[in-house]
């Protein structure tokens, strides 16, 4: 069935630090009426944010540059671009150009492809959905080329798929292991979704997918401590959960981490190797750093 977003009013503008990003962020979050507008910060390759803001109705211009600009300044807020986005099936155009990703001996792909999968590889169908991970970001690729990897060599036992999205690790790791997978993210949708294509992929039974942030929930306690982590978040979030996570690794215990920048590397690594961790391989894929590290 096809998805047809209504046109809607967008501001987006450039900002130069992820503290000021952050502070804009979390400025309109809080004067915005949740349902009223969406707001969402990108960080570029050269340390940069863009930050994009869609209104569910037709905003007051002069309101939104005077919260901007609260936060950041004038010379931001007068450099906010309003425009319309047209009304488009985004379903539609996002398998336009969602081809099999073949990532080691996993392939990620979406119903329309899955006669192209080879009896030898193990495909994860995953379609586009509101939630993040298809397999076609750098960083999921990154993690599931590492966990290819770890698999050739360990059969890790207790598994966490930290961040979890679309779930597309969590099912990989389930498919491949034939084992119980705990799948977990801050985000109700990303939760749903993934149980879904959990189910959608025959791991339905395996993965076990809740919603809870970092690692608070007693299901961590319960289910760990753990073989095998894997984190695809952000580099700020990594860091901050370092001590936390190394609480719940067992002897020995592999972590699989990315959606990191370059030049985020070396800072979370330092993170970790600080909790006892030491650093394995460092793969960039699609300007994106992964890592597998190991605790000592």
């Amino acid at each position: 069935m096809a998805i047809i977003t209504p046109g809607t009013r967008r501001a987006t503008f450039a900002i130069g630090d992820e503290r000021a990003a952050r502070r804009v962020v979390d400025l309109l979050n809080e004067a915005l009426d949740q349902g009223e507008a969406a707001v969402a910060a990108f960080e570029r390759r050269d340390g940069g944010w863009d930050i994009s803001v869609h209104f569910a109705e037709l905003p007051d211009e002069t309101s939104v540059r005077d919260l901007v600009g609260l936060a950041a300044g004038g010379d931001v807020a007068q450099r906010i671009t309003f425009d319309t986005v047209e009304a488009k099936d985004w379903v539609k155009a996002s398998l336009e150009d969602l081809v099999p990703v073949h990532a080691g001996r996993f392939i990620v792909h979406g119903r329309h492809d899955r006669a192209r999968v080879p009896a030898n590889r193990l495909g994860i169908e995953i379609e586009a959905a509101l939630a993040f991970g298809t397999g076609h970001h750098g960083t999921t690729r990154g993690c599931l080329l590492l966990l290819g990897e770890v698999l050739r060599s360990r059969q890790p036992r207790r598994v966490l798929d930290l961040g979890t999205g679309t779930g597309v690790l969590a099912i990989a790791t389930a498919r491949a292991l034939r084992r119980r997978v705990l799948a977990s993210d801050i985000d109700p949708v990303s939760v749903h979704v993934a149980r879904d294509n959990a189910r959608l992929n025959g791991a339905g039974h395996l993965v076990k997918a809740i919603c809870a942030p970092g690692f608070s929930a007693p299901e961590f306690a319960r289910r760990g401590p753990f073989d095998l982590v894997l984190a695809n978040i952000l580099a700020n979030p990594l860091r901050q959960m370092a001590t936390p996570m190394a609480a719940h690794l067992a002897p020995s215990a592999l972590v699989i981490l990315s959606g990191l920048l370059p030049h985020q590397a070396q800072g979370v690594i330092a993170s970790y190797r600080a909790r006892g961790l030491v650093l394995r391989r460092h793969l960039v894929n699609g300007g994106w750093s992964s890592l597998l590290m190991q605790r000592a």
